[in-house]
């Protein structure tokens, strides 16, 4: 290197030359002297070849040094000269790393780096802390403009509402930030993110127990969280009618959500079954099934949804299987004289239908065999049944006023308690849980009682409710006991949904603009969704329940 640095030294001649420049400018002593004729033409021709010979030297030598430069700047990539070994002497140079580094651009021009940047010292990347500039730019990004206004999938891009129109480097910048907004890097490839996964290796240990727990259920690993119901008015819509593909021809007595939340029965005194498929918006009719001798009083699915048990003024029933597709008719049962079988319960294990028979006698009939399997009897005459205690209990109320706790193990009445204020009993309903349990009477009273206490000797209702002034015909608890609806149908719109945690009306129902007429039957889906209640018109009205998610 130091033999072709030596080379770019100026040559000797070069720098003789002002000398002799300025020795031809000076006047010479023998210019004065006048010379012959003949010698002046042949003198005159010298000075001229000696100048054309310098001139020709100097375009030697600028080409020369030329040559060394493109030599050395293709080779070594600098113009400053750089030394070696001498740790202890400073250079001149504002930046050390100056000579460390380069950027090639010998294809387009013949200097490997900016003079104007080597001339002050500063080199393209030096600086550590300078921002790198990108290996490639498309110059045509900065002539295009972009109008993000006008596609309405760009338009969340605009930073602000009349924005429109953008550079193509802006454009390409917004689309990089909208990447990485939607797909950010993963924390567990990132470095600082190990350090924290050490400090949560105690945290996860104790979290195992629970993870291992979750693949061994099939449960819904996101469950809502159950809200209260509030109280004062129910938030509701009015869909259509479960039945409006093919409405009843006389009065509704029965209906009832299969515990798929989808299918539902409607039955009345047209001698039709219906089902139907809801879903708020067609409810379409499954099928229909006719039967002849029997107009039916009530309809019920079996708690497990196998069977559909229907009932009439007629001393036999029928029974449906749903799996099968098969009526079979029953009855009478063997030993009874009852010539009317038209109300009745099932256990909610499935397992025992309990009829009201004559006299307060109670029939207890095999929902597997179909036969009688033991009688329960009554003071007075038997008008209301419900089940309790997952189908191991059995209460009932009649015409002595008379609330019966009957224990069907070992089928004998453990408790007996008067019914406040109530002359006859007409309906009876309990919650799922058997806690609460409500009866109506002929007069319009509904009594609340808690189970517990009115087994423990307290007779007294926990809630007393006079809205209704006829006799109750219908009552029942929603899925989750917030809910308790009371039915007459003794008189029109004569309906009313009780808040349980307030023991209070709902102010708005029934609706204010619309005629439910009089109401025979009604259910709740088993998710509390959907309500369905049927009328004396052979229509079945269905409400959406805002306040829960599913049917």
């Amino acid at each position: 290197m130091a033999t072709l640095i030596s080379q770019n030294v100026v040559p000797k001649d070069k720098s003789e030359k002002p000398k002799r420049k300025a020795a031809l400018d000076e006047p010479s002593p023998l210019d004065s002297v006048q010379e012959p004729d003949n010698l002046k033409g042949s003198d005159s021709v010298k000075p001229k070849k000696k100048k054309k010979e310098r001139k020709e030297s100097k375009e030697a030598v600028t080409e020369q040094e030329a040559e060394m430069k493109k030599l050395e700047n293709a080779l070594f990539g600098s113009l400053l000269p750089v030394t070696f070994g001498n740790d202890s002497e400073e250079v001149d140079e504002p930046n050390d790393d100056s000579a460390l580094f380069f950027t090639d651009r010998s294809a387009n021009s013949v200097l490997s780096v900016y003079e104007d940047d080597v001339v002050k010292g500063e080199i393209v990347g030096a600086d550590n802390n300078a921002k790198r500039k990108p290996v490639w730019v498309d110059e045509e990004e900065q002539k295009v403009n972009i109008n993000i206004a006008k596609v309405n999938r760009l338009r969340k891009m605009r930073k602000e509402e009349d924005e429109s129109i953008i550079t193509g480097t802006e454009y390409v910048t917004r689309l990089r930030a909208q990447h990485m907004k939607l797909n950010p890097a993963t924390e567990w490839a990132l470095f600082d993110s190990q350090a924290k996964d050490d400090t949560s290796d105690s945290d996860s240990d104790q979290d195992n127990g629970d993870i291992d727990t979750i693949f061994q259920t099939n449960e819904d690993l996101v469950v809502k969280g159950k809200s209260k119901l509030l109280p004062g008015s129910l938030e509701y819509a009015r869909l259509v009618d479960a039945n409006a593909q093919d409405p009843s021809h006389g009065p509704i007595n029965s209906v009832q959500f299969h515990r798929n939340g989808q299918l539902l029965l409607t039955a009345g005194l047209d001698k039709k079954l219906r089902f139907f498929q809801i879903d708020g918006k067609r409810n379409t009719k499954i099928q229909t099934i006719f039967l002849n001798d029997c107009p039916i009083r009530k309809a019920s699915f079996t708690p497990d949804g196998s069977q559909v048990i229907l009932s009439g003024r007629r001393k036999f029933f029928y029974s449906l299987d749903l799996v099968k597709a098969k009526t079979d008719k029953i009855g009478p049962l063997v030993g009874r004289e009852e010539k009317s079988l038209e109300s009745f319960e099932i256990s909610p294990d499935s397992k025992t239908i309990a009829f009201i028979g004559n006299e307060g006698y109670i029939l207890l009939v095999s929902t597997k065999t179909k036969e009688l399997i033991g009688t329960l009897k009554m003071n007075g005459t038997a008008r209301a049944l419900t089940f309790a205690n997952g189908g191991q209990q059995l209460l009932s109320t009649g015409g002595d006023g008379q609330i019966y706790h009957w224990d069907l193990r070992t089928m004998t009445c453990f408790h007996k308690g008067v019914d406040e204020g109530c002359i006859t009993g007409t309906a009876l309903t309990t919650t799922p849980t058997g806690n609460l349990f409500a009866a109506g009477s002929d007069s319009g009273i509904v009594n609340v009682y808690n189970r517990d206490e009115f087994l423990g000797g307290n007779k007294k209702p926990v809630k007393t409710i006079e809205n209704l002034t006829t006799k109750i015909d219908f009552m029942k608890f929603n899925h989750d006991a917030q809910i308790l609806a009371v039915c007459s149908s003794m008189k029109k719109n004569s309906m009313k949904l009780v808040h349980i945690p307030s023991f209070t009306v709902f102010s708005n129902w029934p609706p204010a603009n619309r005629n439910l007429q009089y109401a025979r039957c009604l259910d709740f889906s088993p998710g509390g969704g959907m309500m369905a209640m049927g009328n004396a018109a052979g229509h079945v009205l269905l409400y959406k329940l805002n306040h829960y998610q599913h049917a």
